[in-house]
């Protein structure tokens, strides 16, 4: 082998060079290099954060104004990183003044390890606002990954004041949608749990492992560029212009990231993604992305693992009213702000994009509006990365382990989320299971649980505030101290007339956990009838109740109504403020513990119906219960949930599904004060909610005022609650696509619970719920209002399709003295029967026709109401219909009375088509339309106003049913005498 002498000395001189610039390296921790940093000042300090003005100098008038907002792990020098050719240096040359948030570094900030997620979202708002009242304009918001993320809170937070447009770079919404590497979400979301519970907040997270942690995301990718440098040590002109970039990633750019910020983080925007579904907490205030109506840019790094294009593409659907664009770059989640990618084309659309807004440009081509639905199978773990990372050493195994990956992902995710479903609703069936006669257990109980379990959760939201478990079980002990002091014992009744609103809340849980009876009533009811009827003599109610209340006689505790409320009666033996009572000076008797409440003892009672038929419902700690988690298993309930209660606390649906479901499974509960559709629009997204509540016709208010038109993004995904009619259940899922319904029905007396979890049979009760009693359908006769029995004398269970009474099996220990059902099918066997009639189709569902005293009697035989409603309910045009019985002369003809909706017009031919699908003695006799059908305090349809209000007449909107032609003809004055008989 031969060297040349230049061969020799080349060597020499490359191994001089490196060890000389290793030297300087091992010295200074890099090579010294003429780039200077962009010229900056700082404009306002404070505790939080610095205000950056980038070049000062420059005085330049009506420029576009920027305002840049680094990620908590990274310096803000992020934007500088470049110098020229970064983010400021590019924008500048573009005539748009720059203004940086610098947040510091925790580990050096007075107090910068106690910041959480709000403290940063406060402090970038502080800083809009003094630079626009320093530039006298708005600003174009842009922020890098985390701080995109601030971008959008903020401007939320502000209802867009002072925020001209918002930019994003790599700034994941949708955390579902793209879990960082794949990760199933499911298996995230616990993780993340845990970590923001038990690990971030005792931890704190210091600039190395953060810098540690980013290198060992992507370790490949570390290894290479350290190799390159060392293997290019020796030129040290090849070296210089990416030094700065290099330093910044390898130490200089990291900052540590504080504990209760990374909780926060964890919590609302992973555990939660509050962030996509609306309903994150700034300072107790609900804010929505919804909220956002200025335009949006969102740069998606196509190859970003941190970052995931489809978590980054949630925002056009997390923020439905903003005009979204997006700006799609073969690049990795650094490599959109900062390196060459970031100066030949991030940093050239953003100017612009300015431009575009500001200055009246075109749009450059690379902008495009965001598409809700992306193809999320194109070929980036293969081809793009490989183009994208070639020249890495082991390019072919990342791409061959990334299509692996693909594969499994798809496996893995849908067996952790079966997984956790399933995880889920175990341990609530476990703990219905264990529940005995004696075991304690009560409202009351759950909620103290909770608080002892997680003190800082949101409990439920009302009036744009956020109440955390700790608060309300704080208000909870002071209203018990409260009642306690007006001589309130366990056992007593004690009614409550209250408005949906926290205080009722408070007031039926401070009952619970006293062990005394809550008689839920509804206000503007028959009050004296209802109070004699339960024997109640003290009465809490709200300011807006005092006066219906002490009409009665009865003693009234007034509770609730904030600060500044006056009270319309004076004070007096008869009436108590319970909020002047101080719970402080309340000294509790020996007698007092608790929760004491046991299954078995009465927990609720409820007053239902009008007039003559006004009627109690008892409800156990055990009913409760059961209602309470079925729901919740039913509906999949889970922490992630906000719980929208529509249906008010008197109603059974308020008390047993939505409070109770919503308890049951930790979710949140979003507290409105009454049904006001544009108040429930703007409250969905600043909440979150994903799960409404509602009794009867109730979201019929809501589709009328189209306030949520159809295919408006929205982040609902179930409507539960009980006496749907058919025809609004489709019009509901129709306008709330991918909604759905679950429709509950709860026997009051007994522990029956029927669910349509499937929600594919509308108008259908569905099935026994899991851990509630066993049911059977026995046939009965609605003329002699007895059960049929077989050749043995026991009860004959209906065949499919045959109309019986449902009847539950009673729990051990449950005295049945009072209507119960003994020796039904075997000898000693105990049922309850309910007061409802049902059919049972083959596929094993049951469907409601009847209630047993409200069955019609005609000559052809029973006619059950339910079904015509269903029927006519499902016809376009009819908005709302009752069914009933009219005597005429010496029998009862089955009527059907309808309102029409708006703009709409219906024909007798509509009734006979729809009424098909019933056997012909099933039909009713008439069908008439009347202006409108008043409802019940919990919207149910009122048959008896419709019947109050008079008979039926011959009209040309009155329809009977000629059973020669088969069809439903206008009641003329000829025809009237033979279906109306002598009037």
């Amino acid at each position: 082998m031969k060297f040349s002498t230049k061969e020799l000395v080349g060597s020499v001189q490359r191994l001089v060079a490196t060890a000389q610039n290793g030297l300087e390296v091992i010295r200074f921790g890099g090579l010294t290099h003429d780039v200077e940093s962009s010229p900056f000042e700082v404009v306002e300090r404070r505790r939080m954060y610095r205000l950056r003005h980038y070049f000062p100098d420059d005085t330049t008038k009506d420029r576009p104004v920027v305002l840049l907002v680094p990620p908590l792990m990274v310096n803000a020098d992020i934007w500088d990183v470049n110098a020229d050719d970064g983010a400021v240096g590019i924008l500048h040359q573009g005539g748009i003044d720059c203004w940086v948030v610098d947040f510091g570094s925790p580990a050096s900030e007075e107090g910068g390890w106690e910041r959480d997620l709000a403290d940063h979202v406060l402090a970038v708002s502080s800083a809009i606002d003094a630079v626009t009242e320093a530039t006298g304009s708005s600003v174009h918001l842009m922020g890098y990954s985390q701080g995109g993320m601030f971008a959008y809170q903020v401007a939320a937070y502000r209802y867009g004041k002072g925020v001209q447009s918002i930019v994003t770079f790599g700034s994941p919404v949708d955390v579902v949608a793209g879990m960082p590497f794949g990760l199933p979400y499911g298996m995230v979301s616990d993780v993340a749990d845990f970590l923001a519970d038990h690990v971030v907040t005792r931890l704190p997270i210091t600039d190395s492992m953060v810098r540690i942690g980013f290198q060992m995301l992507d370790p490949m990718k570390t290894a290479k560029a350290r190799i390159d440098f060392l293997r290019q040590l020796h030129d040290r002109e090849a070296l210089l212009p990416k030094e700065r970039q290099r330093r910044f990633l390898n130490s200089d750019g990291w900052v540590g990231y504080a504990g209760p910020a990374a909780a926060d983080l964890l919590k609302q925007f992973v555990a939660h993604n509050r962030l996509m579904l609306g309903g994150f907490v700034i300072r107790d205030h609900p804010v929505s992305l919804a909220e956002l109506k200025c335009p949006i840019l969102a740069f998606v790094g196509e190859v970003d693992d941190i970052g995931q294009p489809a978590a980054v593409r949630g925002i056009v659907r997390a923020a439905p009213n903003a005009e979204v664009y997006e700006a799609s770059l073969i690049a990795g989640h650094f490599g959109l702000v900062a390196g060459s990618m970031a100066t030949n084309h991030t940093w050239p659309l953003v100017r612009q994009w300015v431009d575009w807004l500001e200055r009246d440009k075109p749009l450059p081509e690379e902008i495009v509006p965001m598409a809700e639905h992306v193809e999320s199978n194109r070929p980036r773990s293969a081809a793009t990365r490989v183009v994208h990372t070639a020249a890495t050493l082991a390019e072919a195994g990342v791409g061959v382990s990334k299509a692996l990956e693909g594969i499994a992902n798809n496996t893995v995710r849908g067996s952790v989320e079966l997984a956790g479903e399933a995880a889920r609703a175990l341990p609530r069936l476990t703990r219905l299971g264990m529940i005995q006669p004696h075991t304690r257990i009560s409202l009351g109980r759950l909620i103290a649980e909770q608080g002892r379990r997680a003190p800082l959760k949101d409990l439920f939201l009302f009036d744009d505030r956020v109440h955390t478990n700790a608060a309300v079980n704080v208000r909870i002990d002071n209203v018990v101290r409260g009642l306690v002091s007006v001589g309130i014992r366990p056992a007593m009744r004690v009614g409550v007339i209250m408005e949906t609103r926290p205080s009722a809340l408070a007031t039926v849980a401070a009952l619970s956990r006293l062990g005394a009876v809550a008689v839920l009533l509804a206000p503007g009811s028959e009050l004296s009838r209802a109070l004699e009827l339960t024997g109640v003599d003290t009465v809490v109610a709200d300011p807006e109740n005092l006066r219906h209340a002490a009409g009665t006689g009865a003693r009234v505790l007034v509770l609730g109504g904030g600060d500044a409320r006056q009270l319309d009666i004076p004070l007096s033996d008869k009436v108590i403020d319970l909020e002047q009572v101080d719970p402080a000076h309340v000294k509790l008797p020996a007698w007092y513990r608790p929760d004491p409440g046991l299954a078995r003892e009465l927990a609720f009672v409820l007053v239902t119906g009008t007039g003559d038929r006004l009627e109690t419902k008892y409800i156990t700690n055990h009913r409760w219960a059961l209602s309470a988690f079925g729901t919740a298993t039913s509906a999949d309930l889970n922490r992630r949930d906000t719980v929208y209660c529509l249906a008010p606390l008197h109603h059974s649906s308020g008390l047993l599904v939505s409070l109770g479901g919503a308890i049951a499974g930790g979710s949140r509960i979003a507290l409105t004060r009454s049904l006001d559709p544009a108040q429930f629009a703007e409250e969905v997204h600043r909440y979150g909610v994903t799960v409404v509540t509602y009794t009867w016709t109730m979201l019929r208010d809501i589709l009328d005022a189209d306030v949520f038109p159809a295919g408006h993004r929205h982040p609902i995904r179930l409507f539960i609650g009980s006496g749907m009619p058919a025809g609004l259940w489709r019009r509901t899922t129709e306008q709330f696509e991918p909604a759905r319904v679950l429709e509950f029905y709860a026997s009051i007396e007994g522990d029956v619970v029927l669910a349509n979890v499937k929600g594919v049979k509308r108008g259908c009760k569905g099935r026994p719920v899991p851990g509630t009693a066993k049911v059977e359908l026995v046939a009965y006769d609605p003329i002699t209002e007895e059960i049929q029995l077989d050749s043995a004398g026991f009860a004959r269970r209906c065949a499919d399709n045959e109309v019986g009474l449902l009847i539950g099996k009673a729990s051990e220990g449950v005295d049945i003295s009072a209507g119960g059902l003994r020796g039904v099918f075997a000898p000693g066997d105990s049922w309850m029967p309910t007061e409802n009639l049902f059919r049972r189709d083959s596929d094993g569902d049951y469907w409601l026709v009847d209630r047993k005293d409200t069955v019609i009697h005609t000559p052809r035989g029973p006619v059950y109401g339910q079904p015509i409603v269903d029927v006519l309910n499902d016809i376009t045009a009819v908005d709302m219909e009752v069914a009933y019985g009219l005597e005429v002369g010496d029998h009862c003809i089955a009527v059907a009375a309808v309102s029409v909706r708006k703009n709409l017009r219906l024909e007798p031919k509509d009734v006979t088509e729809a009424l098909r699908a019933l056997d012909p003695d099933k039909r009713p006799d008439l069908v008439y339309v009347v202006d409108d059908i008043p409802r019940s305090s919990s919207y149910r349809p009122s048959t008896r106003a419709v019947q109050a209000a008079g008979r039926p007449e011959p009209d040309p909107d009155t329809w009977w049913y000629n059973r020669v032609s088969d069809a439903y003809e206008i009641l003329t004055e000829d025809d009237a005498p033979k279906v109306l008989g002598d009037r």
